[in-house]
């Protein structure tokens, strides 16, 4: 990768509001933990990327892409070789797409979007042909869909550590009982400091960890069955189910 990266950083003096990059990495390359000067929505044209903050981990199969704000320390991780198309945005075109971390919807019209503007120079002509591709994909992306496709960790240092825990051996079939036996918690207090720490209940949680650990091994490869029985549940049609549920395709729509 040497002399092969384009680097976030050389732009954010840049005098323009939205700057398009692109790389390309090799399959598992890991780009350690750092934050840029702009906010950044990286888009992997292939492949996919695992994106971790402190606060948790974000997930961009195809047709998904991951907003960082500037300054939000994150590392990422790629599955398989990785095409990424990536948008540097200033501070004030940054404000439409929020000050949290968040997967994105690409439509169509926006991954052509994304390809067009990470061909496009980077002190482009703002009143020209290269400045309305700028401004009209800024313009989508203000309104496209935000996915549930994050693992948020709670701020309870203990509870965090049970759930990064978690991640290393994801299982369906974890019980709120279970955690609170392992957390000393009473149970109606373990649901509410988990909704109001992570956003979502614990159900809706585990489910999204066995998806972030199921994207990957997809995209690496590895059959529905055994991923399906590894997170246990009870059969690949009813992993299937609900992969089809939350991302709207079949898993195989995932696979390497």
């Amino acid at each position: 990768m040497a002399g092969a990266w384009t680097n976030p950083d050389d732009y954010d003096h840049v005098p323009r509001p939205v700057v398009g990059i692109s790389n390309e990495y090799p399959p598992s390359f890991e780009l350690d933990w750092h934050s840029h000067g702009r906010g950044q929505l990286i888009y992997a044209a292939t492949g996919v990327i695992v994106l971790s903050t402190p606060h948790g981990a974000w997930i961009a199969p195809p047709e998904r892409a991951i907003w960082t704000p500037a300054g939000m320390p994150h590392s990422v991780r790629m599955v398989g070789a990785v095409s990424t198309r990536s948008l540097l945005l200033d501070e004030a075109t940054a404000v439409a797409l929020g000050d949290a971390t968040v997967v994105i919807s690409v439509s169509p019209l926006v991954r052509h979007l994304l390809i067009a503007a990470s061909s496009i120079p980077a002190e482009y002509e703002v009143d020209g042909r290269d400045g309305l591709v700028m401004s009209l994909l800024a313009a989508e992306l203000g309104n496209a869909p935000r996915v549930a496709l994050s693992v948020p960790f709670p701020t309870s240092p203990k509870l965090a550590a049970r759930c990064h825990a978690f991640l290393e051996a994801p299982d369906i079939h974890a019980t709120i009982d279970r955690w609170c036996v392992d957390l000393g918690m009473d149970r109606r207090a373990f649901t509410r400091a988990f909704r109001r720490e992570t956003g979502m209940s614990f159900g809706e949680w585990r489910q999204q960890a066995c998806l972030l650990e199921a994207l990957p091994r997809l995209a690496d490869g590895e059959s529905v069955t055994a991923i399906a029985l590894d997170l246990g549940y009870d059969s690949p049609a009813a992993f299937s189910t609900m992969f089809r549920r939350l991302l709207g395709v079949p898993p195989s729509r995932y696979a390497g």
